[in-house]
């Protein structure tokens, strides 16, 4: 029985009994989340850690007299110690009940009916991983570390549903290093395919290429600037800090407020959506409530819809759309437009080829406006051809301006950019985005 099967067999049997075991008046929700992963770390080429790990995790929500209890615990793929722990941990949560407050905002459970989504990958035997790497990336100083394998998570309640996802993936992350120069990439997907892998590291080695010429150092100001894709990815996670969040726009410490109240919009080249076909993730949230396939955030540049979970729903008297409590989006898209890849350096003419941004944050959150900097193959472009890696860069930006006014295209090609974290457990989610030419993107530094 593979490890899936068999941690199925297992949440069915442990949430099962837990359920059984609630009194008159108490009603429960359960979350599972597993993995089983091959974790391989790489610095100068070679391995230098080789680990495996299985986990199961167990997250469990008490309510009882309008009070709610959260309590996670590990289990350990053992039936009879498992149901030993669930049951301590659930009389450690009718203590701790007992001692809460009443929550005015108590979501009450209800049967959010039942789903079934199993996604099954083609990766890597574990004894394929290092030569499949290290092969192709012969006479490089390559770091960066791979992860790969089943993951898993599930939902149950007392009121009858149950939901289940697993799917099976890989991420590799990793660098190129010319000295103190480097290059980043990521391969990552649900099918490894080695040829696949070998285009994405000669791109690397040929941005390496180009940055062992001598550096040009810029002045601040507004330059014509391309994002490619994980650039674009690391300013759209500013999404998930509160921008599309319904409760931090009605405490006003939303970014897109503006946008909301109608005096800002973007682009009409701009689209923006939530998209669980992509297979990311799961689309049931913590309460196992199913979010919409499809939810348009941004369409033709006006915003469309934010991002209300149940409590934000019942708190303030809105109809909600199945949020997660975080309020974010957890397979966000932006949807590609009709600048060619080939044409990318064409249609930039003379500015920044940006390939990955970094330390980004909120420079002013009601203005909408980010701060970061330029990291990794970031290059001066003339005429349509690159010139010279650059200096790093500090940069200034509004989102309405960027993603508004000055957005000039967006590339047919998408890249999935995929969630990459791995502390504590592997995360599900990620998202696709397209390369983004924009006109006079603001350097402060």
């Amino acid at each position: 029985m593979s490890f899936t099967e068999n941690l199925k067999s297992c949440f069915n049997q442990v949430s099962d009994a837990l359920l059984n075991e609630l009194k008159e008046g108490e009603n429960a929700n359960i979350n599972l989340h597993g993995e089983e992963s091959l974790f391989v770390r790489f610095n100068g080429n070679k391995v230098r850690q080789n680990t495996q790990i299985e986990q199961r995790s167990i997250s469990l929500l008490l309510q009882k007299n309008q009070r709610t209890a959260s309590i996670s615990f590990s289990i350990s793929g053992n039936v009879e110690e498992d149901l030993k722990r669930a049951s301590f941990w659930l009389n450690e949560a009718r203590q701790e009940c007992a001692l809460l407050p009443e929550d005015p905002y108590q979501v009450a459970l209800v049967n959010n009916g039942n789903s079934d989504i199993a996604l099954k990958g083609k990766l890597l035997s574990d004894s394929d991983v290092v030569a499949a790497i290290t092969g192709p990336a012969q006479g490089s100083d390559l770091a960066g570390i791979y992860s790969g394998g089943p993951l898993v998570a599930a939902n149950k309640n007392s009121k009858g549903q149950s939901h289940w996802f697993s799917n099976e993936n890989f991420s590799f992350d990793y660098s190129l290093y010319l000295g103190e120069k480097a290059v980043k990439g990521v391969y990552a997907g649900t099918e490894w395919n080695q040829e696949r892998f070998k285009t994405s590291l000669a791109e690397s080695r040929n941005k390496l290429a180009l940055l062992d010429r001598p550096r040009k150092t810029l002045k601040p100001g507004a330059y014509r600037t391309y994002l490619a894709p994980a650039a674009v990815a690391e300013i759209a996670t500013m999404f998930s800090w509160g921008a599309f969040s319904y409760n931090a726009f009605r405490q006003g410490s939303s970014a897109l407020q503006k946008a909301v109240n109608k005096e800002e919009n973007f682009s009409p080249l701009l689209n923006i959506q939530e998209n669980f076909a992509l297979g990311l993730t799961h689309p049931f949230n913590s309460l196992g409530e199913l979010a919409p396939a499809k939810t348009d955030l941004v369409l033709n540049g006006e915003l469309k819809n934010l991002m209300i979970s149940t409590r934000s729903a019942k708190e303030y008297g809105v109809q909600g759309n199945n949020a997660d409590n975080s309020e974010g989006p957890r397979s966000l898209e932006i949807l590609p437009g009709s600048l060619e890849e080939q044409n990318i350096l064409k249609e930039l003419g003379t500015g920044l080829y940006l390939s990955n941004l970094h330390y980004i944050n909120w420079s002013d959150r009601m203005g909408a406006r980010i701060t970061g900097m330029t990291r990794y193959a970031c290059f001066w472009v003339e005429n349509g051809e690159i010139q010279a890696p650059i200096a790093d860069m500090r940069f200034d930006e509004s989102l309405y301006d960027c993603l508004g006014k000055n957005l000039v295209a967006i590339t047919k090609q998408q890249e999935v950019e995929p969630n990459v974290g791995t502390y504590e457990a592997r995360g599900f989610g990620g998202m696709k985005v397209p390369g983004l030419l924009i006109n006079d993107f603001k350097f402060t530094l």
